[in-house]
């Protein structure tokens, strides 16, 4: 293809803003357009459920980048204005009253959090995405207050130790058996899950949500079973859709998200997605894969900027996801995929919270994580990277993990 002259991102998120930084960072001498829906400029999400409900911090500290260097790297920042149209053939991208032209496009539209039909947002039904979103939360987490979160996945668990610490009664209610179970199995989900009940946490699961209703000045959940809830606050956190209306419209292929290749092109000449909103062909775990993580978004939009710029591979970036909750961090990297796991190794004290855990499939680590042990994460990435170790001084805890992928 020729060399580009323009490029234009679709998303004000972090997703977007890495692109703008890899292709500055990379020499691009080009115009680089970012439009993005939300008026804020592009920043990171995860803190929505974490530090910043508790006001460990502040919104400042959110930003992709500082607004100065948008200014300083001439990227052109729009803000608040939706996307309306994509013309792939004539390659221009229509928001408001304003068509702008380009030679490269990066679709980083993310994900919007799965509405439940029994639950429609407002008043005191929250779903977790924006900051705005995170503002109306972190009102309702005062001492007394009664908080119910739907879905037991990391977002539920985060506010939920978020609310506890914040003095509210929290009951979680979960579709499955555990929370995190179709993630972490029992062996890990169920350590989650102790942690959760030992911080005066109310944790229901095997349930059905048949309504959520506002009764006089409270929120009352129905369960499948005609069991009622009475709460001040209900937030859902039933996982996210990709965002993939305008790739729909222009005729890319789309299925569970924008479809990609490892160089994360798209099926039109000149299109690519990153983040959450790619559907991207990883040449590690041999399949299609949609990450929906603060890492992927950072690493896919740095990658979609070398693939414009010509000098970047195929992404084979091992998915990963950090956690705070109470007073634990976990870090999780690879993916046990629809195929599952067969064995789980665990070393270390879990009944202490200070453990590594490896997920192994067919003789192969497929993924891993730490609990409470920061110093692990390089061996146990090490170890997923390498998949094929040796699994008997894997399970010897007196073979450091720093020696097992060689």
């Amino acid at each position: 293809m020729d060399e580009p002259r323009s490029v234009v991102v679709v998303g004000g998120g972090l997703a977007a803003a890495k692109v703008a930084q890899g292709l500055r960072e990379g020499a691009f001498p080009g115009a680089v357009t970012v439009i993005g829906e939300e008026r804020e400029l592009p920043y990171a999400r995860p803190p929505l459920s974490k530090g910043y409900l508790t006001g460990s911090q502040t919104q400042a500290g959110l930003g992709a980048r500082p607004p100065r260097w948008y200014v300083e790297n001439d990227v052109d920042l729009v803000l608040g204005s939706p996307v309306t149209a994509l013309d792939l053939d004539r390659r221009t991208v229509v928001t408001g009253d304003r068509t702008v032209p380009f030679d490269r496009l990066v679709l980083a539209t993310g994900a919007s959090p799965r509405r439940l039909p029994a639950a429609p947002a407002g008043g005191s039904v929250a779903y977790l995405r924006t900051i705005e979103d995170a503002e109306r939360v972190r009102a309702a987490l005062r001492p007394g207050n009664r908080i119910a979160l739907i879905g037991g996945g990391w977002i539920g668990l985060e506010v939920a130790a978020a609310a506890r610490s914040a003095g509210c009664s929290v009951v979680v209610l979960e579709a499955n058996d555990r929370p995190l179970q179709r993630t972490l199995g029992p062996e890990v989900a169920d350590v989650l899950a102790t942690l959760h009940t030992t911080h005066g946490v109310d944790l229901w699961t095997g349930i059905s949500i048949a309504s959520v209703r506002r009764v006089r000045d409270d929120v009352v959940v129905r369960l499948g079973d005609g069991t009622s809830v009475r709460v001040d606050l209900v937030l859902v956190g039933v996982g996210a859709r990709p965002n993939t209306a305008l790739a729909e419209a222009a005729g890319l292929e789309v299925s569970n998200g924008v479809v990609v290749d490892e160089w994360l092109r798209g099926s039109h000449p000149g299109v690519l997605a990153a983040g959450d909103v790619a559907r991207a062909y990883h040449p590690r775990l041999g399949r299609h894969v949609r990450v929906e993580h603060w890492d992927n978004a950072v690493e896919q939009g740095l990658a979609a900027a070398r693939t414009i710029l010509g000098t970047g591979g195929p992404f084979d970036h091992l998915p990963y996801v950090f956690s705070d909750q109470y007073d634990v961090a976990i870090e999780y990297v690879g993916d046990v995929g629809p195929e599952g796991y067969d064995d789980v190794v665990l070393r270390g004290d879990v009944a202490g919270r200070v453990f590594t855990a490896f997920w192994v499939r067919r003789g192969s680590v497929v993924a891993g994580m730490h609990m409470n042990d920061r110093d692990a994460i390089g061996p146990v990435r090490a170890v997923v990277a390498a998949g094929r170790v040796d699994l008997r001084a894997l399970r010897d805890p007196r073979v450091p993990l720093g020696e097992i992928a060689g």
